[in-house]
C-alpha cells in the first residue's frame, strides 16, 4: 500500500487484506481527510464485490403439469370440451382423427380433450400421447348406490387421469353445489389426478363489478381442504365468464386479463405467490381462431376451455396452435 502525503492517490499493491490496510493508515496517520477517503473506497470496494456474490435462483417446477422455467413461464393448455357431442362413436373417432393431425411437436401448447364418458376409450386410442384425454365430470364416491354415477378410480381404471369440474352448465342446469364441486376436487386430487376447475360469474354480477367476489368465494370453497402442494400440481383453473358461454359474446383480452390477474391474486392470498405465479389459469367463453391470439398475448392467461370450436378439426386446430406473443411482435 502506498500513500501520497496529498492524499490524492490510493493504491492497493503490498498488502493482502483490508484490515492491513486499515491498520496501516491509522498508524500512519490520524489525518480525518484520510479516514474518510478509505471509508469511500472501502465502500466501492464492497459495492462491487456483490455483484459477483451467487444468486440463488428458484427451483424448477417439475410437476405433472409441466412447469419448468425458473420464471414460472406456464406453457399454454389448450382444452376442448365436447359436452353432449357428437351423437355417434364413429363421428366422435372421425373428430379426434381430426384434432390429432392438427397437433404436432411444433405445436406451442399442451392439449387436453375433455368427452363423454362412453367415447373416453376410443378418443384416447386415437390422440395416444398428442393430448391428454378427460372426462366431463366425476361423481365424487367411491362406490354405493348412485345410479349413472363414475367415480375417478373407475376412470382411473381406464387410463384417464384428467376431469372437469364446476363447469357452469352443471352448477345451472344440474345444480351441482360448491359442496359438490369441492367434494369432486378433493376426490380427484386425493386419488392422484388432475382437475379443471371452472370458475366464473353470470351477465348480473359482471354488471355489478361483482367478478372478484364471485371467483374469490368459488375459489375458497371449490379448493377448500386442497393443500398447496396439490394445487401445484394437480389443478388448472378455467375462468368462464357464464355470459360469454356459448352465446359468441367474448370477453375483451383485457377484461380477461383483469379478471385473470384477480385471479391469481386471490390464489396468492390463499396459497402464497408460488403456486400462485405456478398454476395455469385457461380462458373460456366463445373462443374461436378469430380471438384466441390476442387472448393468450396477455400475461395471466395460459390457455383456453373451449367449447363450439373443438368440435371443428379446423378451427381447434388453428387454436392449438394459435400464434403467440413473441411472433405477433
Amino acid at each position: 500500500f502506498s500513500h501520497n502525503k496529498n492524499f490524492g492517490k490510493l493504491s492497493f499493491s503490498n498488502h493482502p487484506t483490508i484490515s492491513h490496510t486499515i491498520l496501516f493508515l491509522k498508524k500512519k496517520t490520524q489525518h480525518q481527510q484520510t479516514m474518510k477517503l478509505l471509508a469511500a473506497t472501502l465502500s466501492t470496494l464492497l459495492a462491487g464485490a456483490s455483484a459477483f456474490i451467487p444468486r440463488q435462483q428458484p427451483q424448477s417446477l417439475n410437476g405433472d403439469l409441466g412447469f419448468t422455467t425458473e420464471l414460472f413461464a406456464r406453457k399454454a393448455f389448450i382444452t376442448g370440451n365436447w359436452k353432449l357431442n357428437p351423437q355417434t362413436k364413429e363421428e366422435a373417432e372421425q373428430l379426434a382423427t381430426g384434432i390429432a393431425e392438427s397437433i404436432s411437436s411444433s405445436s406451442p401448447s399442451d392439449v387436453g380433450i375433455f368427452v363423454p364418458f362412453l367415447f373416453l376409450d376410443c378418443v384416447k386410442s386415437i390422440v395416444g400421447d398428442k393430448a391428454v384425454v378427460g372426462a366431463e365430470m366425476v361423481t365424487p364416491e367411491v362406490a354405493g348406490a348412485f345410479t349413472g354415477g363414475i367415480s375417478p378410480l373407475q376412470l382411473k381404471s381406464m387410463g384417464v387421469e384428467w376431469a372437469l369440474a364446476g363447469h357452469s352448465e352443471r352448477r345451472t342446469l344440474f345444480k351441482e353445489s360448491n359442496q359438490y364441486i369441492n367434494a369432486q376436487c378433493r376426490m380427484l386430487v386425493e386419488n392422484d389426478m388432475n382437475v379443471v376447475l371452472c370458475i366464473g360469474e353470470t351477465l348480473e354480477e359482471f354488471e355489478k363489478n361483482l367478478v372478484d367476489a364471485v371467483c374469490e368465494l368459488q375459489l375458497k370453497k371449490n379448493l377448500a381442504g386442497i393443500n398447496a402442494e396439490q394445487m401445484m400440481s394437480k389443478v388448472v383453473i378455467a375462468y368462464e365468464p357464464v355470459w360469454a358461454i356459448g352465446t359468441g359474446k367474448v370477453a375483451t383480452p383485457e377484461q380477461a386479463q383483469f379478471a385473470h390477474a384477480t385471479i391469481r391474486e386471490i390464489l396468492s392470498r390463499m396459497y402464497g405467490s408460488e403456486v400462485a405465479e405456478s398454476t395455469r389459469i385457461l380462458y373460456g367463453g366463445s373462443v374461436g381462431p378469430e380471438s384466441v391470439d390476442g387472448l393468450l398475448a396477455k400475461p395471466d392467461i395460459d390457455g383456453a376451455l373451449v367449447g363450439g370450436a373443438s368440435l371443428d378439426p379446423s378451427k381447434f386446430g388453428r387454436i392449438i396452435n394459435f400464434e403467440d406473443a413473441a411472433v405477433l411482435a
